[in-house]
């Protein structure tokens, strides 16, 4: 099974890159790849700019390995209530190919966490209502609240919140196996 994990931030200490990690490491990580949205930078979509340079090769060579993977692990990060901007600008260009969803009916994990009690809620609610509608077969999603207090050294050091993760991990691969 294919496995791409990204973070829906373009931060380079992003605790949403080390949580899509994380869940990335549930899996046979011969047949994994955590993205960095960095390797994607592209210009902010307009409609202007699509006229003047069409769709950005590094935007096509994203939405390939959205398309050749069996399973999209998302950790969307949340500024000021929604997406961060590197991210909904990815997603608004990949939008504009022809003939496609954003995921192409490609099953999705949806995690989130942010330093804060809320855990991304927000960013949470807009991703699993919006992705859907682009294609994507959400899966299960996740939130984890405090990360700073809830996880060390590159796992969930709390065991309810490491519980709950494994749930919503094992709905996944039963999602699989039930296929």
């Amino acid at each position: 099974m294919n496995v791409i994990a990204f973070a829906g931030s373009s931060s380079k200490n992003s605790i949403n890159k080390k949580l899509a990690a994380f869940a990335m490491s549930f899996f046979d990580e011969e047949n994994c790849e955590l993205l960095d949205l960095n390797d994607f930078e592209v210009p902010i979509y307009s409609i202007d700019r699509e006229k003047e340079i069409g769709i950005p090769e590094k935007i096509t060579t994203f939405s390939h390995k959205i398309d050749n993977a069996d399973l999209v692990l998302i950790s969307v990060a949340e500024h000021n209530g929604n997406y961060p901007a590197a991210f909904k600008s990815l997603y608004d260009w990949i939008s504009r190919i022809p003939d496609r969803k954003v995921f192409n009916g490609t099953p999705v994990f949806l995690m989130t966490t942010s330093p804060g009690a809320r855990g991304g809620a927000s960013s949470m609610e807009i991703a699993s209502k919006r992705f859907p509608r682009d294609g994507a077969k959400l899966i299960s999603t996740y939130s984890l609240p405090n990360f700073f207090d809830n996880f060390k050294e590159g796992k969930i050091i709390s065991s309810d919140f490491m519980e709950g993760f494994e749930q919503e991990i094992s709905k996944v691969k039963n999602y699989f196996l039930d296929k």
